[in-house]
């Protein structure tokens, strides 16, 4: 059964995105860092699970348009899909 989205907490910042799980689920939140993204990870109750910065392939990622975060997601990769496009998100160090 996958979890629905509760209400945010009050520390998930409103642009986070919630995906769910089997028996669970995370809110992310993505913003830009220079050249790179700092990607966010939030559990259903608002605790941080995990806070990276991640470089993209293509690079071409336009966080200004409209994006959908989807599996797989976590805290050392990240996928995105923007204009019927995949963004795979890699956590520097990774």
């Amino acid at each position: 059964m996958k979890l629905e989205p509760s209400n945010k907490a009050k520390n998930i910042p409103s642009t986070s995105q919630w995906i769910s799980g089997i028996g669970s689920g995370s809110w992310f939140h993505i913003s830009k860092e220079r050249k790179r993204y700092r990607i966010k990870r939030f559990s259903k109750e608002g605790d941080l699970e995990c806070d990276r910065v991640f470089g993209v392939e293509p690079e071409d990622f336009d966080i200004t348009q409209s994006y959908e975060f989807t599996y797989l997601s976590h805290c050392k990769e990240c996928t995105i899909i923007q204009n019927n496009k995949t963004y795979k998100f890699l956590a520097d160090g990774y």
